[in-house]
């Protein structure tokens, strides 16, 4: 009796994470300037429109290459925050955990980012292109609020975890170029900013100065693309 054939919705998925694996494996070794989409296909054993079928052209493959930072992200933030109550605690662990997910594509990041850093590329982090990652990430930090014993005023719950979340961003700058060993200096920075960050969330419990804060949040939301889209998108979910 012939064996069945695989799904192809499953066939399929293989074909796309292989394409995305041999095309981070190229730009770690090559660089991603010099990594094409011909490359790609020949190293994954695919016709060229095979891999134009699945990703229209390199920049779409870093956004495969956010989403699979983002699920590792999501994945290694559960120990800490099932085991964490305090908020600093909470920060601190999920910054660090990104470190540690990030780290086999360091040499490769800083390549990419000279593109990246252009707030109208396709590779930022705030462009449209990029969003399902920047509300998955946005998401872990409303976890990390949610779940911390830090008492956060109502009218502040949706702003912070995306002012969080830049403070991320802000971290992920300064270890593209971070040569110290292990990227140690980092990781301080990580803690570092943890520390302020939960400082600056029990000041906002006073009334009078939540209006900084949003106004804060409204100056990036103006001014980086991408954020008042997720702002909007996020207020029309039921």
């Amino acid at each position: 009796m012939p064996a069945e054939k695989e799904p192809r919705p499953v066939k399929s998925e293989q074909t796309r994470t292989l394409i995305l694996e041999t095309a981070l494996r190229l730009f770690q070794e090559r660089g991603y300037d010099k990594t094409t989409m011909r490359a790609v296909a020949k190293e994954a054993g695919v016709s060229v429109g095979n891999a134009y079928y699945y990703f229209d052209g390199k920049e779409h493959l870093i956004q495969g290459f956010y989403d699979r930072i983002g699920a590792g992200h999501q994945a290694a933030v559960r120990e800490v925050l099932d085991r964490e109550t305090d908020l600093q605690a909470r920060l601190s662990g999920v910054l660090r955990a990104w470190l540690d997910v990030a780290e086999p594509y360091h040499e490769f990041a800083a390549q990419f980012f000279k593109n990246a850093a252009d707030p109208q590329s396709p590779l930022s982090p705030f462009s449209p292109q990029s969003e399902h990652a920047r509300r998955a990430s946005i998401d872990i930090y409303r976890e990390v609020l949610t779940g911390s014993r830090a008492k956060v005023p109502e009218e502040l719950a949706d702003v912070l975890p995306e002012l969080m979340w830049l403070s991320q961003m802000g971290l992920v700058l300064y270890w593209v170029f971070d040569r110290s060993p292990g990227c140690e200096r980092s990781r301080r920075l990580a803690d570092r900013g943890a520390q302020l960050t939960a400082r600056g969330v029990y000041l906002a419990r006073f009334r009078v100065l939540r209006p900084l804060v949003r106004e804060v949040h409204e100056l990036f939301a103006d001014f980086l693309p991408g954020m008042a889209q997720t702002a909007v998108a996020r207020r029309k979910e039921p």
